[in-house]
């Protein structure tokens, strides 16, 4: 297995609003990447720079961040020709992208449909996000912390040779952080993450991974949040260690409409935390993130702290809709 670390840099609309391309927020203006062995060695390097199509100004807090002008982009070649560049020089897979953070694989998938070129999959993708990696290896006592690739470099002492901010030597740096990873904590290259750019269509197609101490499921794509939500599957609490249906001590609510929580539990393994989040795609379809933990005592009573609040609002709302009718 190969490991193929990028870095995008991107530009956009100086003025916003109207302005924006539909389709296209962010126009890829570079491509950086490393490709390391399985063994975590420098195999090879790619760093291109991309002529602008779209947003033929430089946003003014890109081009300061950056340091790159559009006088130095007339001359590259287009996105597509770079990306096929891109594509040929990552090689027969198998091999997993790597990113600091989550947007640049949704971004790079993005700029593609927007030119017409072929998805690289046609489902979610598998990824590691080196700055979830980080956080899970060094800051376990705030796993959801992300620090900034630079606090990251500083942290482990990684000798800096380039400045940041530019595709290549951000994809050059979180490839030495990885590096520093395989060495320190190898177990966690399992924990993989996905981007859902282009979410499942059919059943065959959906995400079902079990983690070390949970289980994810990526639905397939249903018309509305009720076809959705009233899916047996999606809605289910199921123990991903013994995989019997569990019944629920609370049962499916939401704060926000978006992410929803329940609790179940399980006479053999104690209680199960379930959590949905709703995404919506492009054209409107929604499909559900579901993850399900095993949880001590002290958050299942949070749960049911949750629930009893929403529940309690929900009185009080529909009391004083009463009055008010």
């Amino acid at each position: 297995m190969n490991y193929i670390v990028f870095d995008l840099e991107w530009n956009q609309s100086n003025t916003g609003g109207s302005s924006k391309v539909e389709g296209l927020p962010f126009e890829i203006i570079e491509i950086g990447a490393v490709r390391l062995s399985g063994d975590g060695a420098l195999e090879s390097e790619f760093n291109e720079l991309i002529r602008p199509q779209v947003y033929k100004e430089m946003h003014r807090i890109t081009g300061k961040i950056i340091h790159l002008t559009m006088e130095e982009l007339k001359h590259s070649r287009t996105f597509p020709e770079v990306a096929t560049r891109f594509e040929m020089w990552c090689g027969d897979r198998p091999f997993l992208f790597c990113t600091w953070g989550t947007l640049d694989l949704m971004e790079l998938q993005r700029n593609r449909k927007f030119y017409d070129m072929l998805p690289l999959a046609e489902k979610p993708m598998p990824y590691l996000d080196v700055q979830k990696l980080f956080a899970l290896t060094y800051d376990q006592e705030e796993p959801h912390k992300r620090r900034a690739l630079q606090d990251a470099v500083d942290y482990l002492s990684i000798e800096k040779h380039v400045p940041f901010h530019r595709a290549f030597s951000d994809a050059y740096y979180t490839a030495k952080v990885l590096q520093v990873l395989m060495e320190a904590n190898p177990k966690v290259l399992s924990r993989v993450s996905y981007d859902v750019y282009y979410p499942p269509t059919s059943r065959e197609t959906e995400v079902k991974h079990q983690f070390d101490s949970y289980f994810k499921y990526i639905s397939r794509t249903f018309p509305g949040k009720r076809e959705l939500l009233t899916d047996k599957e999606v809605s289910s609490s199921k123990c991903y260690l013994c995989h019997r249906n569990l019944k629920k001590v609370v049962k499916w609510f939401t704060v926000n409409n978006r992410h929803y929580l329940c609790l179940a539990y399980c006479e053999k393994h104690g209680y199960l935390k379930g959590k949905i989040r709703v995404n919506r795609t492009a054209e409107g379809a929604v499909f559900a993130v579901k993850t399900t933990r095993l949880v001590d005592e002290n958050t299942a009573k949070e749960i049911e702290s949750r629930w009893e609040k929403v529940l309690a609002s929900k009185i009080k709302e529909d009391f004083l809709n009463t009055i008010q009718d």
